[in-house]
């Protein structure tokens, strides 16, 4: 997948160094991308309606988004607004930019992943980065076991669940490979898993969200067509966990 990044802002020299610094961030994590550069709300909005209505149509995963722009063009709320209208069925991050806070109310029922001020210092910019790509499934950190003395680790992104029987644990690999090892799912659950957006809908299951084609009532139904139960207990706390990283990757 290649990282599909947007920078709207309409002071050049800033855009310059946005677009250096992100290609050094992003090329450290390795990760495919291609950034395109917008000099007023209006270009970029044109851009997003005439790009939608065609039949292989491009969406942006990443926008940087200036607030002020010079007088007599719109600003980044309504370019965000339009965003959102355009983008209803596809996840989009969108992060605002600005010389001062003042704005941050007007920006709630747009829910950007972050607000930056200028001028923006690499350390924060590299974290916002390093939380999309966490949050979006493009890029995960290690999820660490241990067999008897060994330690292993193994990519976030690449376990689809864990399974628990007695004290043995299952892991189930997007590539149908499986790991065991001994632990307490509840417990790994909380040290680990639930900060890269798995959820625990059993006492016997985990399921990382990214894998997830559909939430039923009382089962949830992975890519590869597995079918595992949502117990009565978890029923609550599995539908309010899965809506609410809808909500954080922008696709509510």
């Amino acid at each position: 997948m290649i990282l599909q990044i947007a920078i709207c802002d309409d002071e050049k020299d800033f855009c310059a160094e946005l677009e250096s610094v992100l290609k050094e961030i992003l090329d450290g994590f390795e990760i495919e991308y291609k950034i395109d550069i917008f000099y007023s709300g209006e270009e970029f909005c044109e851009k997003i309606h005439k790009n939608v209505y065609k039949d292989s149509a491009m969406y942006y995963n990443l926008v940087f988004l200036d607030i002020e722009f010079a007088k007599n063009e719109i600003n980044g709320v309504e370019v965000g607004k339009q965003i959102r209208r355009v983008y209803q069925r596809h996840p989009v991050s969108i992060i605002f930019i600005s010389w001062e806070m003042k704005y941050s109310m007007q920006l709630f029922d747009i829910r950007p992943l972050n607000f930056l001020i200028k001028p923006l210092e690499y350390e924060k910019l590299r974290q916002v980065v390093k939380t999309y790509l966490s949050l979006s499934g493009i890029w995960f950190e290690d999820f660490v076991y241990k067999v008897r003395h060994d330690i292993f680790r193994v990519k976030v992104k690449d376990i689809v669940y864990l399974e628990s029987t007695n004290r043995k644990l299952i892991l189930n690999l997007a590539d149908g490979r499986k790991e065991l090892f001994y632990g307490v799912l509840k417990e790994i659950y909380q040290e680990q898993l639930h900060k890269f957006d798995f959820l625990h809908i059993h006492a016997s299951y985990a399921v990382n969200y990214i894998y997830i084609s559909l939430l039923a009532r009382y089962h949830v139904v992975l890519y590869n067509n597995t079918t595992l139960p949502i117990s009565r207990q978890k029923k609550k706390e599995t539908d309010k966990a899965y809506f609410a990283i809808m909500e954080r990757r922008g696709m509510v």
